[in-house]
């Protein structure tokens, strides 16, 4: 039997992510094969099973307005170019880097012109490329304080039961971000929502993009996933674990949101709404505020339902 409970969350992430995403890249290129590194780029080499089906191929292609998804088939990456340089929103693991820049390059942008790298958190399967990624581009780093501790450890210092599996190659901040900042470039404005549970530093971000000469609200958000193993209730690394969350979901749920982005892409359905775009949906199917409702309802009940269960357990019998 499997005890590793960072083991069980990449299955439950797993089926999560594959149910929403086909056997096919977006392009109809086979998925199903370990991505080969870019000769180019030297990439610690992926071997986890579940983290291999995150990081197969996915054609790049525009959200809406100036966003761009350029990451892989389970793990965003968000590009936002702008004249003055491009953020890049998550850079996956280590390996999905070379993903990343064939990507962007197929757009037509230049990977060198990132300034900016942005994260949703700090765990393997999202800051996981930074490092290197920061050493190809010379982008600065911007992430929360909290997040920055556990970038700076790359990984090895986080609060699950088990981070054995979590480890990865350290990067430093060059900014350090507060609640309510923003990070400006080009024209391009993005707002810095603290959301923390998920890691203590995990943060959403919010921008408005410009569809058919309509302004609408972006969220990228962060994650409410609560790992295996870890407790809400009287946990020692992590003490107002509960109290971070309850704080989470109200900010979340006052977010304006038109359209739903997040760091996996069975989490907002990528590879149904990329389809309909493809083909010509109209609407732009990304458009869709119920989406966003919907999944913090879903990740709001998991976390009250362990909430109880904790409770009861805990009480006097």
């Amino acid at each position: 039997m499997n005890h590793n409970p960072f083991r069980r969350c990449l299955a439950i992430v797993a089926v999560t992510v594959s149910t929403a995403t086909p056997t096919l890249a977006h392009d109809g290129a086979p998925s199903h094969s370990p991505t080969a590194p870019d000769p180019g780029i030297a990439a610690k080499p992926i071997t986890n099973a579940a983290f291999l089906s995150w990081n197969t191929p996915f054609k790049p292609f525009r959200v809406v307005g100036n966003i761009y998804y350029v990451g892989a088939s389970g793990v965003s990456s968000f590009l936002i170019p702008t004249p003055a340089g491009h953020i890049l929103i998550d850079t996956g693991f280590e390996m999905t880097v070379p993903l990343i820049r064939k990507n962007i390059t197929a757009l037509g942008y230049d990977f060198r012109d990132i300034k900016i790298l942005l994260s949703s958190h700090a765990h393997l399967d999202h800051t996981g490329g930074h490092a290197l990624m920061k050493r190809l581009t010379g982008a600065k780093i911007y992430i929360s304080e909290a997040d920055a501790a556990l970038l700076a450890a790359g990984g090895t210092n986080d609060f699950p039961p088990d981070v054995a599996e979590m480890g990865y190659t350290p990067a430093q901040a060059d900014h350090l971000l507060r609640d309510g900042d923003k990070v400006e470039l080009g024209g391009a404005t993005l707002t810095c929502h603290l959301t923390p549970g998920h890691t203590k530093g995990c943060t959403t971000w919010t921008m408005d993009a410009v569809d058919d000469g309509k302004t609408v609200h972006v969220v990228f958000f962060g994650s409410a996933t609560i790992l295996p193993g870890v407790r809400l209730l009287n946990n020692p690394k992590y003490p107002g674990i509960a109290r971070d969350y309850e704080t989470t979901f109200r900010k979340a749920k006052s977010l304006p949101c038109d359209v739903f982005l997040a760091n996996h892409a069975g989490f907002f359905q990528l590879p149904e709404k990329a389809e309909r775009l493809e083909r010509g949906d109209h609407p732009n199917p990304f458009i869709d505020p119920t989406l966003y409702r919907t999944f913090l309802e879903k990740a709001e009940n998991t976390f009250r339902t362990q909430l109880e269960q904790e409770r009861k357990a805990a009480a006097p019998r």
